[in-house]
């Protein structure tokens, strides 16, 4: 087979639709569901991203996206039991693949509301059974557990989008699209991301530790699969915050440091101790966490959302917020181009970044380095951008 049908485009008048080989066989199967064009999207770009975080790190990986651009990825390693309670995970056994999601979804689960999940492994029970309490378009993967199957065919009321990718299938080496009726075409991105890319340390800091090195892998493969410009900053095997698609660095670094923030006080025992309405939804707990812990949030807002508690929490002050930061030491924050300004080191700063991986040959670089330097941060020029359109 080498074409498929699509019901429309990005958009329900944009009809007709198809998904189709130039050369070859079709390296996608679809076992349940029918994927709409920006299924597709998703699906694409976030296997890619995890097959490549597998390749780099030999752990199993997920990612959570949603409109062309990742939520979250992590890799499979054990969750604390704060980030369990963040993930609304406690007291499940989970196998390495579904924490691996269970860490992608946790990154930013206001975001990941209705997300398309890839994943490296066989899905199996523990992921599927995950699946089952999240709101989710659909999944892609190499394979899956009959039984995982059947249960992933019943969510949605049936419709649950469930795609099968040939883990040995590789593109071509030119990549083309259409826009506007003018054909581009350009060599498919095919930079390897791996320790070697991060030799070049240009601050007085220079130690990085493996789990550092680890992240700093993971928040620059997230990279190079989301749309730019675009930040992103890892702690733990895990993307903690993204900043994808705005036209100013300094806009993505706030919206990126912004995510790191909420998903570290998501953890913090004052907020894990809010007491909820028994038979709420994981979303709608996510959304009332994410109400308090904002800073513009409204008084009308926040009547709305007391409803749902049985004990109206207190805010936490803007002491409590910083000191608790402090506690999450070696952050990672890494950029998809040069960073020109040293306002994004400061912002990135406040949050904990310890280490900082960059493109580097701006006319700003002795500036930003010195900023580094005065924040006794890491910092590696990687010479290489990851713009993606």
């Amino acid at each position: 087979m080498k074409e498929l049908n699509v019901k429309y485009g990005c958009n329900p008048h944009q009809k007709p639709s198809r998904l189709y080989v130039k050369d070859g066989g079709m390296p996608l199967e679809i076992l349940n569901g029918a994927p709409s064009y920006i299924n597709f999207m998703d699906a694409l770009n976030a296997w890619q991203l995890v097959r490549e975080l597998r390749e780099a790190t030999g752990l199993p990986a997920a990612a959570s996206f949603k409109h062309v651009s990742p939520a979250g990825a992590a890799v499979g390693i054990p969750l604390d039991p704060a980030l369990e309670a963040s993930y609304h995970v406690e007291g499940k056994t989970l196998s390495p693949v579904a924490v691996a999601y269970a860490r992608a979804r946790g990154a930013d689960r206001v975001s990941a509301f209705g997300d398309f999940l890839a994943v490296s492994e066989v899905v199996d029970v523990s992921l599927a059974d995950l699946l089952a309490k999240e709101v989710s378009d659909g999944i892609i993967a190499p394979e899956y557990e009959p039984e995982a199957l059947e249960r992933l065919k019943t969510k949605r009321k049936g419709a649950y989008v469930i795609m099968k990718m040939d883990a040995d299938y590789k593109p071509a080496a030119v990549e083309s699209r259409d826009v506007y009726g003018i054909t581009i075409e350009q060599l498919r991105n095919d930079a390897r991301i791996d320790a070697s890319l991060f030799a070049q340390v240009v601050t007085q800091a220079r130690e990085i530790p493996e789990s550092a090195m680890r992240d700093l892998i993971i928040a620059t493969i997230t990279l190079k699969f989301t749309q730019s410009n675009s930040i992103c900053f890892a702690y733990g095997g895990q993307v903690i915050g993204v900043g994808a698609g705005q036209q100013s660095r300094i806009h993505c670094t706030r919206l990126a440091a912004g995510k790191a923030d909420t998903w570290m006080l998501r953890q913090h025992p004052k907020v894990l101790a809010m007491k909820f309405r028994e038979g709420l939804s994981n979303s709608a707990r996510d959304n009332a966490v994410d109400s308090f812990l904002r800073e513009d949030v409204t008084e009308v807002e926040l009547a709305e959302w007391r409803t749902l508690f049985t004990e109206v929490p207190v805010k936490l002050t803007a002491e409590e917020k910083t000191e608790f930061f402090r506690t999450f030491d070696g952050i990672v924050y890494s950029s998809d181009a040069f960073i020109p300004f040293r306002d994004n080191i400061d912002r990135a700063a406040a949050c904990g970044t310890r280490y900082v991986a960059q493109a580097g040959g701006s006319v700003a670089d002795p500036a930003i380095i010195a900023a580094a330097d005065a924040y006794g941060m890491v910092m590696c020029f990687t010479g290489l951008r990851l713009f993606h359109h």
